[in-house]
């Protein structure tokens, strides 16, 4: 009995997809990277800038100046008032109104200060940055775009990378997790090449379109295209077949032969190659005893 192996076709993917996005209205600026690209989680992309932001920061800045110089003179006729107290040539009111005017001042100065920190806050909220690592696959904007906040500037696949397949839903009760399957090269080889052996991580409970959809964990796949199409075997049940040694089939003429020990040679075909063995789809019967050519 073998694994009666159907060939599928898998596409390669990312386990997640995550959009770099804008923060802020503004001007793109200093976009650094392109499709292909691989970034780093936190990596700035790119910058939006808005000039009206640093207007308004000069204009802070200003008013913020005037009030520490008003804070300073309200301080110091403070502490004239209070020695003049002292002799008697000003009133407690008199005293109670400068301080007054002072805590006001403060709370203006403490008020112009939060809403410089907000707008140096939403000035550094303009660089876009990678939300994870790995590699880009669309760059949605190009420098000098006008963007608002909320817009996509590139799509990143995270680093992991699977096989996604869509099987006949009749398939579905052949498949569980962690089961072995066989990888072809690139290419869309029509055989496996033995060297890459992926395993089901994951079968998703949906069923779209009449298919199944399941991801298969395949070492080495970070070398494949995002999308690109891959030939899988993955096994479908147990079936019974004649295994022989590949050293004794011969070819001749296209046909493949095998030799029996009494000399007579018979004609077979064969099937998918299993490690040194061979299958015969059809030639021999139970019985025959075969000699190496």
């Amino acid at each position: 009995m073998v694994d009666d192996l159907k060939a599928v076709f898998g596409q390669v993917t990312s386990t997640d997809q995550t959009q770099a996005r804008t923060r802020i209205a503004g001007t793109l600026r200093n976009l650094s990277v392109d499709e292909g690209s691989l970034v780093e989680k936190g990596q700035v992309l790119a910058v939006v800038v808005d000039k009206k932001l640093r207007l308004q920061a000069v204009a802070l800045a200003a008013r913020l100046n005037s009030l520490n110089a008003r804070k300073t003179l309200a301080r110091t006729t403070l502490k004239r008032s209070e020695e003049l107290r002292k002799k008697g040539a000003v009133s407690q009111a008199r005293i109670d109104e400068v301080r007054t005017n002072l805590d006001v001042l403060r709370q203006e100065v403490a008020a112009l200060t939060a809403e410089q920190n907000l707008i140096s806050q939403r000035a550094r909220e303009g660089a876009v940055l990678a939300p994870s690592a790995g590699r880009v696959l669309r760059v949605s904007k190009t420098e000098g775009s006008v963007v608002a906040p909320g817009e996509d500037i590139a799509l990143i696949a995270a680093n992991r990378y699977v096989l996604r397949l869509r099987l006949p839903e009749r398939h579905a009760k052949f498949l569980a997790v962690d089961d072995p399957v066989q990888v072809g090269a690139r290419g869309m080889t029509n055989a496996p090449d033995g060297k890459r052996t992926g395993r089901i991580r994951q079968i998703y409970p949906e069923i779209q379109d009449g298919r199944v959809v399941a991801d298969v964990d395949v070492p080495g796949l970070g070398d494949f295209f995002v999308g690109e199409r891959v030939r899988v075997w993955l096994s479908t049940g147990k079936r019974e077949t004649y295994l022989v040694p590949r050293d004794y089939v011969s070819v001749r003429m296209g046909v493949a032969i095998v030799h029996l020990v009494n000399a007579v040679e018979v004609t077979v075909q064969r099937g998918l190659n299993r490690g040194q063995m061979v299958e015969i789809l059809s030639g021999l019967r139970p019985g025959d005893r075969l000699v190496r050519p």
